[in-house]
């Protein structure tokens, strides 16, 4: 099953997120299939986060998951 999902970067107390689409099996911060936005929860809204809509389309029509949190981010920080 595919999911997208996000992958914690940065260092301690300051977290990036990159947001993946990876196979359920694999680690949160392992092996993935494709990149295809970040988020970074530490700057102002408007420039911490940034989803290839084309990208997520075609993996959603795929049949990819979203996790909530990703549909949380999608909800309040992107206008689809």
């Amino acid at each position: 099953m595919i999911k997208i999902r996000l992958s914690r970067c940065g260092v301690r107390k300051k977290p990036f997120y990159h947001i993946v689409v990876a196979d359920v099996r694999n680690a949160r911060d392992g092996r993935f299939i494709e990149r295809i936005g970040f988020f970074n929860p530490i700057t102002n809204k408007g420039s911490s986060v940034h989803i290839n809509i084309n990208r997520l389309k075609h993996w959603k029509s795929c049949g990819a998951s979203i996790s909530k949190r990703v549909l949380y981010i999608l909800n309040n920080f992107i206008d689809i």
